[in-house]
């Protein structure tokens, strides 16, 4: 009778996977042994494996150039990163050795486009897409980029006043996309996002607006949709709206040339995961260009900001089943070494999935099991897993640890979480450790951060 974890795994899901195996009973993920991850480091852990971020960047740009050529698409590309997904050094670091593109989010994302600038990491002729709410010093960070001379600083008009705001700041010409207020899926609580400005008062606000001013030059239309860029009627719908609100502008508006085409590819959160992204882009270049020569106006430039795609499926956690409670006849809780409210916030606060696989002992029979947390708070649990009615994992022993890894947890969680503050129930964010290749194609590890001490948490506290 086939009850080993392997066997399960087996019977269940397609495995071994591209960046999934098992040798001698333990987990690789991408080549990396992760029980020698654990023996060198000790667990709770949070890794980033750098490479990952690069590859999904070359994928994204692969399937766009196929496209563009397959179609005879005669506007260009280009991939920009958002950084609210992760704004540590290291992740864009890694992203902007790919020739790519930088969306903004708040005033403190502009002194990171400056630091990069100063480090030479991102270059003048680099776009900076500057979204989100602005007001007072976001606004004054942006006209700073503008009048140090950066031409592609694009801030992307989300409300009637905005444009006023940066006219008063600044004397310079510059550029600026406006942002459509997209309709939220049918089982959204609201009906219209609250971001951006409605479909039917864009053309009448460039118009009035715009469309006179020397001084200001519109040259993207965004728009951004919450779910993501998938394969269903909600997407595709406003898709054929923006564009249709596209065609109108650009014949008012000659200098339009670009389009955002709104929201990121998913990323895997299951071993049963099934997305065909390249599909996905050949009809998006399909219906923007099927679109445009209906109309006889000229296709834009595509605009995508990818931020759980480029980041999402690089990070991941690993944590040690520290006891097993049996709290009735049929409830058995793995009680992990850390919280997830802690260092997978997501999970707790929108039930995100992340691909969940033990690290070792996949020889040992499975037993279903509840996951939890240290904290004292009845939500610290984690219950979203790939199987969807139940947890399994290798049973529990006292005398031979488990560890169980999540994985492709490498956006939000650290910016959600609160990197390096305070922590629910003063449980310590676990060490961090950056793994990269070096130009031999070998595994190189190294601590970006140690387990937080509790100095530093009563420093916080005022002790």
């Amino acid at each position: 009778m086939n009850t080993k974890y392997k066997d399960l795994i087996a019977q269940t899901f397609d495995f071994p996977q591209a960046e999934f195996r098992t040798e001698k009973n333990n987990l690789f993920f991408h080549d990396i042994d992760m029980m020698e991850l654990v023996k060198q480091y000790g667990a709770p852990l949070k890794f980033t494996y750098l490479p990952k971020i690069s590859e999904n960047i070359n994928n994204a740009k692969s399937w766009f150039a196929k496209a563009i050529k397959k179609h005879q698409y005669n506007g260009s590309y280009n991939y920009s990163y958002c950084t609210k997904s992760s704004h540590f050094k290291y992740v864009l670091d890694e992203a902007l050795k790919n020739d790519i593109h930088i969306e903004t989010s708040s005033a403190f994302d502009i002194d990171i486009v400056r630091a990069l600038k100063k480090s030479g990491k991102l270059s003048n002729d680099a776009y900076v897409l500057c979204n989100g709410f602005k007001r007072d010093k976001y606004i004054t960070n942006i006209v700073s980029l503008i009048d140090g001379g950066h031409k592609n600083c694009i801030p992307i008009i989300d409300n009637y006043e905005e444009l006023d705001l940066l006219l008063n700041e600044t004397k310079s010409k510059f550029k600026v996309g406006i942002r459509i207020a997209s309709e939220e899926e049918p089982k959204f609580e609201f009906y219209t996002s609250r971001l951006g400005i409605g479909y039917k008062n864009i053309v009448s606000f460039y118009e009035r607006e715009i469309a006179k001013n020397p001084q200001v030059e519109l040259k993207m239309l965004h728009f951004f949709i919450n779910t993501g860029i998938r394969d269903n009627a909600y997407y595709w719908n406003e898709l054929l709206k923006c564009l249709t609100v596209y065609i109108k502008l650009k014949k008012v508006c000659p200098t339009l040339n670009s389009l955002n085409i709104g929201g990121g590819f998913p990323i895997k959160n299951s071993l049963a995961f099934d997305y065909d992204y390249e599909y996905m882009v050949d009809e998006i270049i399909n219906q923007i260009k099927a679109a445009c020569d209906e109309a006889e106006v000229e296709v834009p430039n595509i605009f995508t900001e990818f931020g759980s795609f480029t980041v999402g499926e690089a990070g991941g956690a690993v944590y040690e089943v520290l006891y097993q409670k049996k709290q009735n006849d049929r409830e058995k809780w793995n009680m992990i070494n850390s919280s997830f409210i802690t260092t997978l916030p997501d999970s707790w606060a929108i039930n995100k999935r992340f691909i969940m696989l033990p690290v070792n002992k996949w020889n040992h029979r499975y037993e279903r099991v509840l996951l939890g947390g240290l904290t004292c708070d009845s939500d610290d649990y984690y219950n979203s897993e790939q199987h969807v009615n139940g947890i399994y994992l290798p049973i529990y022993e006292k005398e031979n640890p488990l560890y169980v890894g999540f994985f492709n947890t490498g956006a939000y969680q650290e910016t959600i979480g609160g990197f390096g503050g305070l922590q629910h129930c003063l449980i310590p964010a676990p060490k961090h450790v950056l793994i990269s290749k070096n130009e031999e194609g070998n595994i190189v590890t190294k601590l970006f951060k140690d387990q937080q001490k509790s100095e530093e948490f009563l420093s916080i506290l005022g002790y």
